[in-house]
């Protein structure tokens, strides 16, 4: 049985939202609406750097007891760092609630940043940054952002540079940690096998007494894509090409035509278009894709492929010939329906997973105040129309505002 989520606000101005599941593990955490677009230009890399921080010492623990604290009692504790958001969650068993929340809480709020185990992380994150030179199927779309976005924060990598993180010190971390720490950019969110009134007396024994301010972040809105095609030399054996266009935002009201489309072209199913005419047809890659990725003001469509260098033009021939066969013509009765039944069957199945749905409702109610019903959000894909889909296919694939980057040998 489907519990519809519990939304409240505790009396220092957090707001909450709980999913109750009748499950042995729980997931809980605390979304912090700030991520790497919201540094100022002297401060690329500070969020991700402050995610990491946080894990390195309060006014009550060492970094060990930290990291000790949920594994000693089997128990995971995890943040990340993305564009717009920033997370420090837990996953655990329903009887371990009370101990997340308060370890939560002692890292968000309470974080000392010394300056010693500052100095030593800088080295931890030195070390991922070389991983990603080493990974190019991750780089490139580091690499993509900065090309679209240009001088916008959004073109800046999220782990910052090796130049920029020498500079940190204790007092970035404590002002900009001030900074993005104020009750409208917060929302804990849980999603496990307790009452949202146990949950709220928890929630209001740590993390209610907590001093917090009421101010907005300011952010510098995208205007400008910037539209180019660049091929790089890199020691690598395959070829790595990633294209994408300026797409909707998530308040707009063809994100969901869009999120359909992107399933239909390159979503996770074996069968969507690009791996069929691309991967089964003409046997030219074995990894090929689409992502729709919608931002609070902008959003971009990619398609990321892997293949031999021989193999590359005929490669993103093809994608051009999946994308705009949805500009020609109108899709079937039956093949809208298809794609509609897949994508549903995909968000239910997504349901099985505690974690994604603790990300999600956090999500929706920071960005729509609201959260949708699996019967409304399901309403909302069967009312999308084939004209629908016709007309996202010519507004967005169009090869004078696309934008390319190439890794080859």
């Amino acid at each position: 049985m489907y519990h519809q989520p519990t939304i409240f606000t505790l009396r220092n101005g957090l707001r909450v939202v709980h999913q109750y599941l009748p499950r042995e593990v729980a997931h809980c955490g605390l979304m912090i609406g700030a991520g790497s677009r919201d540094e100022h230009t002297n401060e690329h890399g500070l969020a991700h750097f402050l995610e990491h921080c946080l894990f390195k010492g309060t006014v009550k623990r060492k970094t060990f007891h930290i990291l000790s604290r949920l594994d000693a009692v089997g128990g995971e504790l995890n943040a990340f760092t993305s564009k717009e958001e920033t997370w420090v969650h837990a996953s655990h068993l329903k009887e371990d609630y009370e101990r997340a929340i308060e370890l939560i809480a002692d890292i968000a709020f309470q974080a000392t940043f010394p300056e010693k185990e500052i100095e030593k992380e800088k080295e931890v994150i030195y070390d991922e940054l070389n991983s990603y030179k080493d990974s190019p199927a991750d780089l490139i779309f580091e690499d993509f952002d900065q090309l679209m976005f240009g001088d916008h924060p959004f073109g800046r990598t999220i782990i910052g540079t090796e130049q920029t993180l020498k500079r940190f010190t204790r007092t970035h971390l404590e002002r900009f940690h001030k900074r993005i720490l104020h009750r409208d950019n917060l929302i804990f969110s849980s999603a496990g096998n307790i009452s949202a009134e146990k949950l709220q007396s928890m929630l209001e024994k740590h993390m209610g007494s907590f001093k917090l301010n009421g101010r907005k972040l300011e952010r510098d809105k995208v205007k400008d894509h910037h539209f180019e095609h660049r091929v790089e030399k890199k020691d690598i054996h395959q070829v790595h090409y990633l294209m994408g266009m300026p797409a909707y935002d998530f308040d707009h009201k063809m994100r969901p035509a869009l999120s359909l489309l992107n399933n239909i072209i390159g979503g996770p199913a074996m069968n969507n278009r690009l791996s069929m005419r691309i991967r089964e047809k003409h046997g030219i890659a074995y990894h090929v894709d689409s992502n729709y990725s919608p931002f609070s003001d902008t959003g971009i469509f990619t398609v990321y492929l892997g293949t031999d260098k021989e193999n590359l033009k005929k490669s993103k021939e093809l994608i051009w010939q999946v994308l705009n066969e949805f500009k020609k013509e109108r899709m079937s009765v039956r093949a809208l329906s298809d794609a509609k039944k897949q994508i549903i069957g995909q968000i239910a199945l997504a349901q099985d997973s505690g974690s994604a749905i603790m990300f999600n409702i956090a999500k929706s109610l920071m960005l729509f105040n609201r959260i949708d019903t699996l019967e409304e959000l399901f309403e909302k894909i069967h009312e999308i129309s084939a004209a629908d889909i016709h007309h996202v296919a010519h507004d967005i694939f169009n090869t004078q505002r696309s934008t390319s980057i190439t890794y080859t040998n």
